[in-house]
């Protein structure tokens, strides 16, 4: 009965999320959910992110945690609209929780939406919500065993940041372990190693974007690109 129920539950949220992509499909947004454990740098790295971007393309954004506003309060000053979820006991974001959020975004406005989901490396790689594309990012302070523990949401993955890049040499990290545990469960997803403190890799990660949106959305992406 357990496992009944499971299935109606990513049944029902796989219906809705199918919903969204319709929407960000018809508003030429490019969806992005980023998904990590606490303290990976999520928040920081869509503050480069964001600015980077600006001032050809513009974005809009979704913050999921148990409680506060701190991380949407850092990312309103260049995001065009900031939406927080406080899931309160929940460990990641459900699409009918998107859904809600769209009418406090102005989606039509942004070329795209990134969705900071809730902390966490296990649940958030099982439901979908709408996005075109999911980001997964690991820390070089959580240690080279995580791959390999939590092996859902890089099996999702359409792309791995290995943040926090500088703290190589300072801790004890077997980066090329840490990449072979990777291919092995997605031998073709794109892994960037990222610093947001001396901007090591940022460049590809923003020209990575830039390229998704283009393929995803077409003209009007093609058109920012090449301004």
């Amino acid at each position: 009965m357990k496992v009944t129920i499971a299935k109606r539950i990513l049944k029902d949220n796989d219906a809705i999320a199918e919903k969204n992509r319709e929407i960000f499909k018809n508003a030429d947004l490019l969806a992005v959910n980023f998904i990590s454990s606490p303290g990976s740098g999520k928040t920081t790295l869509l503050e480069k992110t964001i600015s980077a971007l600006l001032p050809e393309q513009k974005t809009t954004v979704i913050v999921g945690d148990l409680q506060t506003t701190r991380d949407a309060d850092r990312l309103e000053s260049n995001a065009l609209d900031v939406v927080q979820i406080n899931t309160g006991m929940s460990c990641h974001l459900y699409a009918n929780q998107v859904t809600e959020s769209l009418s406090g975004l102005n989606v039509n406005e942004a070329d795209y939406l990134f969705i900071e989901n809730v902390g966490n490396m296990v649940c958030p790689g099982e439901f979908d919500l709408g996005e075109n594309i999911k980001v997964v990012l690991l820390s070089i302070p959580e240690g080279d065993d995580k791959v390999a523990k939590y092996p859902t949401v890089f099996r999702a993955a359409d792309i791995v940041l290995l943040t926090k890049v500088d703290l190589l040499g300072v801790l004890n990290f077997d980066i090329d372990h840490v990449v072979s545990d990777i291919r092995k469960l997605n031998s073709k997803v794109e892994i960037v190693h990222v610093s947001s403190l001396n901007g090591e890799g940022m460049s590809q990660w923003v020209s990575w974007l830039k390229s998704k949106r283009q393929e995803s959305v077409g003209k009007k992406a093609k058109f920012i690109a090449d301004v």
